[in-house]
Protein backbone atom coordinates (compact mmCIF):
# COMPACT_ATOMS: atom_id res chain seq x y z
CA UNK A 1 0.00 0.00 0.00
CA UNK A 2 2.83 2.40 0.83
CA UNK A 3 4.48 1.73 -2.54
CA UNK A 4 1.27 2.78 -4.29
CA UNK A 5 0.60 5.78 -2.03
CA UNK A 6 3.67 6.87 -0.03
CA UNK A 7 1.75 9.75 1.55
CA UNK A 8 -0.61 7.46 3.48
CA UNK A 9 -1.03 8.34 7.13
CA UNK A 10 -1.08 5.91 10.03
CA UNK A 11 -4.80 6.61 10.39
CA UNK A 12 -5.35 5.84 6.69
CA UNK A 13 -3.37 2.62 6.95
CA UNK A 14 -5.24 1.61 10.09
CA UNK A 15 -8.58 2.09 8.38
CA UNK A 16 -7.46 0.23 5.26
CA UNK A 17 -6.22 -2.85 7.12
CA UNK A 18 -8.81 -2.63 9.93
CA UNK A 19 -6.45 -2.39 12.92
CA UNK A 20 -5.82 0.37 15.44
CA UNK A 21 -3.54 3.32 14.71
CA UNK A 22 -1.36 2.13 17.58
CA UNK A 23 -1.05 -1.27 15.89
CA UNK A 24 0.02 0.41 12.64
CA UNK A 25 2.60 2.52 14.51
CA UNK A 26 4.03 -0.63 16.07
CA UNK A 27 4.31 -2.36 12.68
CA UNK A 28 5.86 0.73 11.04
CA UNK A 29 8.43 0.97 13.85
CA UNK A 30 9.34 -2.69 13.29
CA UNK A 31 9.75 -2.17 9.53
CA UNK A 32 11.92 0.91 10.15
CA UNK A 33 14.12 -1.02 12.62
CA UNK A 34 14.57 -3.78 10.03
CA UNK A 35 15.59 -1.21 7.42
CA UNK A 36 12.64 -1.99 5.15
CA UNK A 37 10.88 1.36 5.50
CA UNK A 38 12.09 4.93 5.73
CA UNK A 39 10.27 8.19 6.51
CA UNK A 40 11.34 11.06 4.26
CA UNK A 41 10.51 14.56 5.50
CA UNK A 42 8.35 15.71 8.39
CA UNK A 43 5.22 14.04 9.75
CA UNK A 44 3.11 16.60 7.90
CA UNK A 45 4.13 16.83 4.26
CA UNK A 46 6.59 13.94 4.24
CA UNK A 47 6.24 10.50 2.69
CA UNK A 48 7.21 6.87 3.18
CA UNK A 49 9.89 5.13 1.16
CA UNK A 50 9.81 1.34 0.90
CA UNK A 51 13.39 0.07 0.69
CA UNK A 52 14.02 -2.43 -2.09
CA UNK A 53 16.42 -5.17 -1.09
Amino acid sequence: MLRENPKLTTAGLAQAVDISSKGVEKQLAHLKREGLLRRIGPDKGGHWEVVDL
